[in-house]
C-alpha cells in the first residue's frame, strides 16, 4: 500500500519533517518538452507517436546496460536506437540523414510552460537547485540557457560522470557527493515514476510532477509529494 503523499489539496509532512536543502531536477520531460520531436518523425513519414516509442526504447536500453554493469552515453544510445527503429520503415530520405533530423531536434526543444514561473517562485525559498540527467550536461545547458532559466541552477550534473544511469542508486549518490548533501536533505524532482522510486530507494525524498493526471504505478515507492506543475510543488514546499 502506498504511503500518503502530499498534493496541493492534501499536504503531508515530508519524511524527516524538514524541507529539503537541495532539489535535484531531472531534465528530459521534467524540464524539457519533448512533444515537438513527434513532428520530426512525421516529417520522415512515420506516425507522431513514434517519438514516444523511440524515447521509451532508448531509456530501456540505457537501463539494461546499467543493470548489466555497463554504460553508454545517452546520445550514442539515442542515435543507434533511432537507426534500429527507422531502419524498419520506408523513409523519405537516407537513414543517416533521418537520424540526424531527429537528433538535431533536441537543440530546438523548449521547457514546459510551468518551468520559468515555477523556478522563479522556487528562488524565493532557501533551497539549492541542480539538475541530474541521463543525458549530457551540454544539452541541459543549451536547453536552460535558451529558456532564460539557467541562472536558477547551481550546477548541472550528468550520470555520464557517475558511471550508472538513473534509477541506479550510484547516480543519486554521485549527485549527493558533488553537492555535499545528506540524502535526507535532498529531493529528486521528476515526471518519471521510475526516477522518483529510484530516489526513494537511495534514501532521498522525491516529488512527482504529474502534468497529465496519470496514475502512479503501485509497484513503485510513492513519492513524498505529487504536484501538477513546478509551481504547485513550490507551494507545497513553503
Amino acid at each position: 500500500m502506498h504511503e500518503p503523499r502530499s498534493t496541493s489539496g492534501h499536504p503531508v509532512e515530508l519524511r524527516g519533517s524538514r524541507r529539503p536543502q537541495l532539489l535535484i531536477f531531472d531534465v528530459n520531460e521534467t524540464l524539457s518538452d519533448l512533444a515537438p520531436l513527434g513532428a520530426r518523425f512525421v516529417q520522415l513519414g512515420l506516425p507522431e507517436h513514434s517519438a514516444g516509442t523511440w524515447f521509451a526504447g532508448l531509456l530501456r536500453d540505457g537501463f539494461a546496460l546499467t543493470a548489466a554493469g555497463a554504460s553508454a552515453p545517452f546520445a550514442q544510445i539515442a542515435a543507434e536506437s533511432l537507426r534500429v527503429l527507422l531502419g524498419a520503415h520506408q523513409l523519405n530520405r537516407g537513414l543517416e540523414e533521418a537520424v540526424g533530423h531527429v537528433m538535431h531536434g533536441f537543440a530546438d526543444l523548449g521547457v514546459h510552460a510551468d518551468v520559468p514561473a515555477g523556478l522563479t517562485a522556487l528562488a524565493q525559498l532557501d533551497v539549492r537547485v541542480v539538475t541530474l540527467s541521463n543525458g549530457s550536461t551540454a544539452v541541459a545547458e543549451e536547453l536552460l540557457s535558451a529558456a532564460g532559466v539557467r541562472h536558477h541552477f547551481e550546477r548541472l550534473l550528468s550520470v555520464q560522470d557517475a558511471g550508472a544511469w538513473k534509477p541506479d542508486s550510484r547516480s543519486y549518490a554521485y549527485a549527493l557527493r558533488q553537492c555535499q548533501v545528506d540524502p535526507l536533505d535532498a529531493m529528486l524532482v521528476a515526471v518519471h515514476p521510475w526516477d522518483t522510486d529510484g530516489a526513494r530507494r537511495a534514501g532521498l525524498s522525491s516529488a512527482w510532477i504529474n502534468r497529465s493526471a496519470d496514475r502512479y504505478p503501485a509497484y513503485f515507492l510513492a513519492p513524498d509529494v505529487e504536484a501538477d506543475s513546478i509551481i504547485s510543488l513550490v507551494e507545497q514546499l513553503h
